[in-house]
Parts: structure tokens; C-alpha cells; sequence
């Protein structure tokens, strides 16, 4: 394996990680702020913290590229976590972990069809299938079973969508060749634009005293410097290193890294059920992550196979 593929895995894993780990913070931060509340914060956190690490201006040679820093402000930071946050108001956060563990498999579409990569082969689509079925397993023991909600799994599938326009986005960008900081920065200021109406509609006050205790101050730090500064800029980098489909799979970890941080923060069980989902999920992620070292065979075998195949998405 090359080294820029190792850091790349490594920067991948370090984002799930954290990322699996924010449902404590956010929990906490719910007794006192909105949803948007915290997300706007969060950002604006991250944004600062930024410039700090890296205070040089990005000056985008055209207009296209700033578009593109727009739109992955748009889906990456406003639209996904509105959507998502949406999503748990109207069906059960059971659903909305399993449906948003689809994004791998959109955004390996979308690479095929978008940016002519190549084709996800056999391998993806059973370690997909691997992955949703621990997932399943792992959301089923927490006690709350699947049940449909029309309104509410449409925004998770909606918030799935998203995040792979996103993971597509990033990887353009990072064609630019601009600073990995830098670009992230920007796509967080744009971010943050788009939240400004949305705050204003759902009546954002935020008050020092709520600031100021210790505990909001430390989750909100937590959720600024980590989850936002240091991921989305680790995520970034994972992208530009592996690719926005070998990197996207690592999604799959999150239900994993939640059940653990779970059990040993919190003090949950894990099942035997999670405990084999946990199995069923990591070996799909690895049988997903070797989908592009496939053989001459499999290659040949996948592309004779019939384009409904490629239909089967926390």
C-alpha cells in the first residue's frame, strides 16, 4: 500500500472516530440549544479555528471554482445536517442511522456515472450488503425497532443523497490544488451563509450564559475544534488521497464507533446481536474498501452482469 494511501485511511479513520463519537456531546448540548443553534456555532467555531491554523486568504483562479465551493457549503454543512436533524423529529434515530449509512453506495454511483470512474464491482455491493445488515443489527438491539415513517426516512435518504453530491464536490475541489485548510475554510464560510435564513425562520437566541457553563463550553469546543475544524479537514484530505467512494465506506464505522463509545462512556450493553453486527459491518467495510484490486476475472465477470446490479443506502 502507498503511504499516501495509509495517511489516507489513517485521516479517514480518525473522522469516523470522532464523528461516531458526537452523539455524546450533542446530547448534552440539546439541554440547553437548537439544533441549529449548535450547528451554527459549531461552524462558526470551526471557521475561526481555521483561519487560525492557517491565515492565508484563498483567492479562486475562476468563477466555476467558486461555485463549487458554494455547493459543497450548501449540501456538505447547511443541507445535511438540517436534513438529518429534520429527519429525527419525524421518524426514529434508529432509521436515520441505518438509511444515512447509504451514502457509500450513492456516491459510488454517482463517481460512475459523474466522473467516469470505474465500475463498483461485485465486491462492493456484498460488503454494502454486509455493512447494512451489521448496521441493522447494531440499531435493532439498541431497543428501538424499524418501523416506517414516510416523511422522516425520505429526509435521512434525502441527507444520504447529499452527502454523496458532497463527497463528489470535495473531490473536485480538491483537483483545484489549493490548500487542504484553505478549501475546507471556504466551504465552511459558505456553509454558514446558507444558515443565516435558516436561523432567522427557526428564531436562533443564544445567550452568554449558556456559553459560559462548562459544560456547553466543552462540548461546543469539542464540536468545533474536532468534529468540524479537525475532520472535515481530515475528511477532505481522505478524499483527495483514496477517493470519494473508498473513503465514503468509512461511513459505514459510524454505528460501530457509536455502540462502543456507548458502552464503555455510557455504560450500555452491547448485545450479541450488536456484537455481530459489529462483525457483519467491518467486514463489509473491508470487502468494500478492495472493490478497485479486483482480478482480470471478476472484472470480466462484473461487466457482463445486468446494469440493474448496480440498484440495491447512517
Amino acid at each position: 500500500m502507498k503511504q499516501s494511501d495509509m495517511k489516507g485511511h489513517l485521516a479517514a479513520f480518525v473522522t469516523i472516530f470522532i464523528w461516531g463519537t458526537t452523539f455524546i456531546s450533542t446530547k448534552v448540548l440539546l439541554k440547553s440549544f437548537s439544533p441549529i443553534e449548535i450547528l451554527f456555532i459549531r461552524f462558526l467555531i470551526g471557521y475561526a479555528t481555521l483561519w487560525l491554523v492557517y491565515p492565508h486568504q484563498l483567492k479562486p483562479a475562476e468563477k466555476k471554482q467558486e461555485l463549487c465551493f458554494a455547493a459543497a457549503g450548501l449540501c456538505g454543512v447547511t443541507l445535511y445536517y438540517l436534513m438529518e436533524n429534520m429527519a429525527l423529529t419525524y421518524t426514529l434515530a434508529s432509521n436515520v442511522g441505518v438509511i444515512i449509512s447509504i451514502a457509500p453506495f450513492f456516491t459510488a454511483i454517482f463517481s460512475f456515472f459523474l466522473r467516469k470512474e470505474d465500475k463498483p464491482g461485485k465486491r462492493f455491493f456484498l460488503g454494502f450488503v454486509m455493512a447494512m445488515a451489521g448496521i441493522c443489527l447494531i440499531s435493532g438491539s439498541s431497543g428501538a425497532a424499524l418501523s416506517l415513517n414516510p416523511l422522516g426516512d425520505i429526509l435521512a435518504i434525502g441527507a444520504a443523497i447529499i452527502w454523496a453530491v458532497y463527497s463528489l464536490l470535495t473531490r473536485k475541489i480538491g483537483d483545484f490544488g489549493y490548500h487542504v485548510v484553505q478549501a475546507t475554510r471556504r466551504t465552511f464560510f459558505y456553509g454558514l451563509i446558507f444558515m443565516l435564513p435558516v436561523l432567522f425562520l427557526m428564531d436562533f437566541r443564544v445567550e452568554a450564559a449558556q456559553l459560559i457553563q462548562l459544560s456547553n463550553l466543552g462540548n461546543l469546543l469539542f464540536l468545533g475544534l474536532g468534529a468540524s475544524a479537525l475532520c472535515f479537514v481530515t475528511w477532505n484530505y481522505a478524499v483527495r488521497a483514496l477517493g470519494s467512494v473508498k473513503t465514503s465506506v468509512y461511513i459505514y464505522m459510524v454505528p460501530v464507533i457509536t455502540a462502543v463509545a456507548s458502552a464503555l462512556i455510557l455504560g450500555e450493553k452491547i448485545t450479541a446481536a450488536s456484537a455481530v453486527g459489529i462483525l457483519l459491518t467491518l467486514g463489509g467495510l473491508f470487502l468494500s474498501q478492495k472493490w478497485g484490486k479486483e482480478t482480470a476475472e471478476d472484472a470480466a465477470e462484473a461487466a457482463v452482469q445486468p446494469e440493474g446490479e448496480q440498484q440495491a443506502l447512517e
